[in-house]
């Protein structure tokens, strides 16, 4: 076994449950010398330039009142730094700021991460390494224009979340002279492998029509209580719509979508909805190949 194997090997094929709580010291670094032995390229005069860019599409750590944020992550760094990061403890690395608690708000959590993970970084591969959140949504606002991120009817000062089990006792509504729709996207759905224990993360659509109105602060407090649940994608998305279901009144129109993240290289996007909802009017489509991708038939 090579040096970098045995380097490598530290999390490789071994079952890890990571870190609750942020560790910096999960992070591992590889030599990039080893390797360029075999074909020759001197680490002292390289015969390319470069930068190594990652994408971490599965993010989230939260604020201080327990309200998730999720985001795309992008590190660059160049090619002439002495180490790489390996990717697994890399992913461990990220995983272990799930659960904790940073900033007040969400700017200042991202900032506060921000940093934290440059210096991590930086330090471990003894370079200089760039640090970006991103919100790449322009494929999901093209396919659900009409939802609006819930987040813009609650108060995020004065949100207090701390029930990470599923926890349907959250959920409050009042009731409406009125039949109206509602359109909401979530965007930090986080629950956990039933087999590898390891996070899946999604945005979660909700559609529906009723007398009723859920409080949408009571909603989110419940789409977060799914952070510490262990269940398949399929099961969570069919979890939310029934405990919607059971508060609404019978026969109002429901819908309930769950787009996770790529996770090996594949994502599974559930989508649940009532016998009378009007399906066709809930989307409005830019591609028809879309439409099909996320499980609706026009």
């Amino acid at each position: 076994m090579s040096e970098t194997e045995k380097i490598a090997s530290k999390f490789l094929g071994k079952r890890t449950p990571g870190s609750a709580e942020y560790d910096n010291s999960l992070l591992v670094a590889i030599p990039r010398e080893e390797n360029r032995k075999q074909y020759a390229i001197d680490d002292e005069h390289l015969p390319f330039a470069g930068w190594d860019v990652w994408h971490a599409y599965e993010f989230s750590v939260m604020t201080e009142n327990g309200l998730p944020v999720t985001r795309l992550l992008k590190l660059k760094y160049n090619c002439d730094s002495k180490f790489l990061v390996e990717s697994k403890s890399l992913k461990l690395y990220l995983n272990s700021f799930n659960m904790s608690r940073f900033g007040k708000n969400t700017e200042e959590c991202l900032d506060i991460c921000k940093t934290l993970i440059t210096d991590d970084l930086s330090k471990k591969l003894e370079t200089n390494v760039e640090i970006n959140f991103l919100e790449n949504n322009v494929e999901r606002v093209e396919i659900f224009a009409r939802f609006r991120d819930i987040m813009d009817f609650v108060s995020e000062n004065t949100l207090k979340i701390d029930k990470f089990k599923e926890a349907p006792e959250l959920l409050a509504a009042d009731i409406s002279e009125k039949a109206s729709e509602h359109f909401l996207h979530f965007d930090s759905l986080r629950s956990n492998c039933r087999v590898t224990h390891q996070p899946d993360f999604g945005d979660v659509f909700i559609y529906y029509r009723s007398l009723k109105h859920i409080k949408e602060d009571s909603l989110v407090k419940y789409l977060c209580s799914f952070r510490s649940e262990y269940h398949f994608h399929e099961e969570c998305c069919e979890m939310i719509y029934k405990r919607l279901y059971d508060i609404l009144n019978p026969g109002d129109e429901l819908f309930v979508c769950a787009l996770y993240t790529r996770r090996g290289g594949i994502d599974i996007c559930p989508s649940r909805w009532s016998e009378n909802c009007r399906v066709d009017d809930v989307f409005k489509l830019i591609d028809v190949n879309k439409f099909a991708r996320y499980g609706v038939k026009q």
